[in-house]
Formats: structure tokens, C-alpha cells, sequence
């Protein structure tokens, strides 16, 4: 699945953690050299976004950080799962905003060297640079929404 952001997430397991079940996704943006993944810990019967592990999952492609963390044992998943929990955020959503910015800001940085090095024509670079800060004003946009939401997993 993918949202407007960039970020693809992708269903990786099931795994129960002291009597509690948790679905592990895996939400993957790309930086500009790799694809970099957090494994998100949500509960079943909730349609809230769950907690996320602030591990890396990394890959040259979305396939390659999937199946990274697809082969994750189950006792890996649950140690992340306990690390997550023990570093719980409570403005989740604000949390996610803020993320979503902060890669896009680092792209379009990687993007505005490319092209000062020659590596990008101006006018390609210049397009994809005013698409990059449209899509952080409208990110912008959202940050009243989420301020001050607290969320539980």
C-alpha cells in the first residue's frame, strides 16, 4: 500500500507478546540511496496505527527490506515488540507527520545537490523540488489535527 507520502507498509507476521496478539507491518520510505523500514506493532481488533519499533529494517528495494523483515523469528519480532512498548510514543500520528517531513526534506536536499553537481538537469530538478515542497506544505497542513492527540496501542 502506498500513501501520497512515499511510505508503502506491508503486513509481515502475526506474533502474540505476553498473552496480547500483535499484526507487524512494516512502513518503508526511500532516503534516496536505500529504502528504510520500522516495523509497526498494532493490535488486531483496533483500527488504530499501532506503536512502532525505532529499529531500521533497510533494502536496496522495497522487495529486499520486506523480505528482511519477513525473515525476522518470531523471537526477533518480540524483543522489538517489548523495545516499541518500552519506548512508547503517545502523539503517534503528530510522530508520523513529523517523520514523513523530515525524509522529505532530506530528498529534497539530495535532490538540490544532485542537480548543483551537474548530476540532474536544473529545469527536471527545479520540477521535482517544487513537487517536494508541496508535498511537505500539505504535510504542514495536517500537523494542527494531530497536535495534542494522544493515542494508546
Amino acid at each position: 500500500m502506498t500513501s501520497d507520502s512515499g511510505v508503502t507498509q506491508h503486513a509481515i507476521s502475526s506474533i502474540t507478546v505476553d498473552g496480547k496478539e500483535y499484526k507487524v507491518a512494516l512502513r518503508l520510505a526511500y532516503d534516496g540511496v536505500e529504502y528504510i523500514g520500522r516495523l509497526w506493532f498494532s493490535d488486531p481488533s483496533s483500527d488504530q496505527m499501532g506503536i512502532p519499533d525505532h529499529g531500521a529494517v533497510p533494502g536496496r528495494t522495497i522487495a529486499e527490506a520486506v523480505e528482511v523483515a519477513r525473515k525476522l523469528t518470531p523471537q526477533d519480532l518480540e524483543r522489538r515488540c517489548h523495545r516499541a512498548l518500552a519506548d512508547k510514543r503517545r502523539y503517534i500520528r503528530l510522530r508520523r507527520a513529523t517523520e514523513e517531513i523530515i525524509t522529505k526534506i532530506k530528498y529534497m536536499n539530495r535532490v538540490a545537490v544532485t542537480m548543483r553537481h551537474g548530476m540532474l538537469d536544473s529545469e527536471g530538478a527545479s520540477q521535482e523540488l517544487e513537487l517536494i515542497q508541496k508535498q511537505i506544505e500539505d504535510i504542514v497542513k495536517t500537523l494542527p489535527f494531530h497536535a495534542g492527540i494522544e493515542e494508546t496501542a
